[in-house]
């Protein structure tokens, strides 16, 4: 049973609270989160590489000499593969990499993710996250407080102006809703900053998986 202290924006410890064992059971599975993972940066991949064929390169409309009694090879277009500023012959095209895996995958490789993290103390729990304005500063001096100096996640319930544009100017900061946290950006991340709603929030979605 994990127990983790629950801290202020100042980083002064407020509170504890003990972990759901159902979800930080300490368990890494490893297989689980490859397919995760590799998944997930498939599903990104924009696939928009592309070479045209020898029917849409512009010109070679006109067979450049008659088929027979030239003494040179038969050619139907200027515009063959086999010739320079030809089409290619079996190039990419257009296409999509992405590809569905069982919810129950995810589910399971996200536990692993935050496990993971938890087993490096690289996870912290904070009572909330409240900026008086659209402020970067005012977000800096709380991670500073927090001890975030690297990439971090923060993880929250919900994300109000303030904190989404505050969040914008900070580029080792990525902020998301813990709902829709995925295991790639948790294993990505040095540290995984969640607020005391966003960990229920999480936990309501992941105990029963």
């Amino acid at each position: 049973m994990f127990t983790l202290p629950i801290l202020n924006q100042e980083g002064k410890e407020v509170d504890k609270l003990e972990l759901d064992a159902k979800v930080f059971n300490g368990q890494v599975n490893s297989g689980v989160l490859y397919q995760a993972i590799t998944a997930f940066r498939a599903n990104q991949r924009a696939g928009l590489a592309a070479t045209k064929t020898r029917g849409e390169v512009s010109g070679g409309g006109r067979k450049p000499w008659r088929q027979k009694g030239t003494g040179r090879a038969r050619v139907g277009s200027i515009r063959s593969p086999l010739w320079r500023h030809g089409g290619v012959i079996f190039g990419p095209h257009p296409r999509s990499y992405s590809y569905p895996i069982p919810q129950r995958i995810k589910a399971v490789a996200l536990k692993s993710a935050i496990n993971a993290k938890l087993k490096d103390d690289n996870v912290v729990i904070v009572e909330d996250i409240k900026l008086s304005g659209p402020k970067t500063k005012e977000l800096v001096k709380i991670l500073s407080s927090l001890n975030s100096k690297s990439r971090t996640l923060l993880l929250v319930d919900k994300i109000d102006n303030n904190l989404r544009l505050a969040a914008n100017n900070i580029e080792h900061l990525v902020t998301q809703l813990a709902v829709s946290a995925n295991a790639y950006e948790v294993l990505k991340a040095h540290k995984i900053i969640i607020t005391k709603h966003g960990l229920k929030a999480l936990v309501e979605r992941l105990k029963d998986r």
